[in-house]
C-alpha cells in the first residue's frame, strides 16, 4: 500500500476496507497488537503521503478503513493515541470538499474517537 502507483494503492487500500468491513476481517486484524499496530502505521504513513499528494479516491478508501477500525473498542481506544494529526485538522478540506459521504465518515470517525471514556486513574 505504500509503495506503486496511485491506482495500486488505491486497490490495496480497497481490499483492506473490505477485509474490514467483514466482522470476522475486522476481528482478525484487531485480535493482536502487532496486526492492528502494523496497519494502524501502513495507514498512517499513507495519510501522511496523502497530505503531500492529495487523491481523493484514495484518501476516501483510507477514512474508511480508520472508521471501520474505530467499531472494535480496542482499536477505537488505540486510535485515540495514534491518529495522524491530518486526519483532525482541515488538512484534507479541500480534498473532501466534493465527497460529502467521505466528509461524514471522516466526521463519524471523529465521534466515535471522542466516545472513548478517558482512562480513570
Amino acid at each position: 500500500m505504500e509503495h506503486g502507483t496511485d491506482l495500486s494503492k488505491t486497490v490495496a487500500t480497497f481490499i483492506l476496507e473490505k477485509i474490514l468491513i467483514d466482522e470476522t476481517g475486522l476481528n482478525y486484524i484487531c485480535q493482536t497488537y502487532e496486526r492492528f499496530s502494523h496497519v494502524a502505521m501502513i495507514l498512517g504513513k499513507m495519510v501522511l503521503m496523502l497530505a503531500k499528494a492529495p487523491s481523493p479516491l484514495l484518501l476516501r478508501h483510507v477514512i474508511r478503513c480508520y472508521l471501520r477500525l474505530s467499531d472494535n473498542d480496542r482499536a477505537r481506544e488505540a486510535l485515540c493515541q495514534c491518529i495522524p494529526d491530518q486526519l483532525k485538522d482541515d488538512t484534507f478540506a479541500s480534498s473532501l470538499k466534493e465527497d460529502k459521504n467521505a466528509r461524514n465518515w471522516l466526521s463519524q470517525l471523529h465521534k466515535n474517537l471522542e466516545s472513548v471514556a478517558p482512562a480513570s486513574s
